[in-house]
């Protein structure tokens, strides 16, 4: 005769009490959800004196967490409230569909969803992990070059098609020496709109080069471990600088092989059953690293690329033949290009054009 199964007695984990932040410009609105519900709900002013003093009241009160999304202010604000000792979860915004496509949305009800969500299962919110104040500080100098290189390409695009308008093909040249080697191929007629402009792409060359001067000084002095990438032919300081900075800590990422889905370089997936779809890559993480790694795969697999293994296994991919054969080849060496990089950052060890060949 069975006997029935006796269950053991568990003791229900406590939940704790959480603050939901939805930050705004200029307010936030807050909200304290512990285990009677709604404890407290509010709105202050986006500062960190006022924010600092709602978290302190919250704390004193019982929270233990405080749950908010990414955005503009989340850096600092998670920043300055670790500080008070409570534990902050960044939530990414693509996990949260309660929030964007919630009906009759409002920073009320958001502030709601997050306290909750943060208290049930933190990992529903996938939570990230900013980088700090420094790295931050010194990302942002390679992000203003790239706003400067932007705005010189757009007004030599302009400059170049205002005079072909009028039948004149300007010579070409290099984007540093434009100002200089089609001053005097500009038609009469433009020389007074096109020297204005002439004379802001030579400023914003000469500020250029300047960043780049203060570039090659911060991965001489503050960041040594950028001469283990620039290894790798294709690899100058500014992606060497980005991709350290980026990723700020090497052990950050567990396995060097995820490195490629950190940056978006990965297909996305919608599985279901027997349908398995074959999707594009999930461009998520951080575009100015996906662009940087993608133009270095294009120069390896270039004409003056030297003879590697990322090379060699990005032409057998080109050799399979099809329409996007070769975009696939350039993402994935990029992606192969990312593991690279976070293995010889991880090491420091000597870089082998070769390796896998040889053996």
């Amino acid at each position: 005769r069975s006997q029935p199964v006796k269950q053991p007695i568990t003791t229900p984990t406590r939940l704790p009490m959480t603050l939901g932040l939805d930050l705004g410009d200029r307010s936030t609105s807050s909200c304290l959800v512990g285990d009677q519900g709604i404890v407290e709900e509010g709105s202050v002013r986006t500062e960190a004196l006022t924010l600092r003093a709602a978290c302190e009241r919250a704390q004193a009160r019982g929270a233990e967490r405080v749950v908010m999304e990414v955005g503009t202010h989340s850096p600092w604000v998670s920043r300055e409230i670790a500080s008070l000792g409570l534990e902050v979860v960044v939530a990414d915004p693509h996990a949260v569909k309660l929030i964007w496509a919630a009906g009759r949305k409002s920073d009320r009800r958001d502030a709601q969803v997050l306290a909750r969500l943060g208290r049930a299962d933190i990992e529903l919110l996938r939570p990230i992990q900013h980088r700090g104040a420094q790295a931050q500080a010194d990302l942002s100098l390679l992000r203003s070059r790239a706003q400067l290189v932007e705005v010189r390409t757009g007004l030599v695009n302009h400059v170049r098609g205002a005079c072909k308008s009028l039948g004149v093909r300007l010579p070409k040249c290099s984007t540093e020496s434009f100002h200089k080697a089609v001053a005097s191929s500009i038609p009469a007629e433009l020389k007074t709109a096109q020297d204005a402009l002439l004379s802001s792409i030579a400023h914003l060359t000469a500020k250029i080069k300047e960043l780049d001067r203060e570039i090659d000084r911060m991965c001489a002095e503050l960041y040594p471990e950028t001469k283990h990438l620039r290894q790798v032919a294709g690899v100058g300081p500014i992606t060497a600088l980005t991709f350290v900075l980026t990723i700020e800590h090497p052990d950050r990422i567990k396995h060097t092989r995820n490195v490629g889905a950190y940056f978006g370089l990965v297909p996305d997936c919608s599985q279901s059953g027997s349908r398995d779809p074959e999707l594009h890559i999930t461009k998520r993480g951080d575009e100015d690293v996906r662009r940087l790694l993608v133009s270095c795969a294009q120069y390896i697999l270039g004409p003056f690329g030297p003879d590697t293994d990322l090379q060699r296994f990005g032409r057998r991919l080109e050799l399979k033949g099809g329409k996007a054969a070769k975009r696939r080849a350039v993402v994935a060496v990029a992606r192969k290009l990312a593991v690279l990089l976070l293995s010889l950052w991880r090491s420091g060890q000597t870089y082998v054009l070769l390796k896998n060949s040889s053996a």
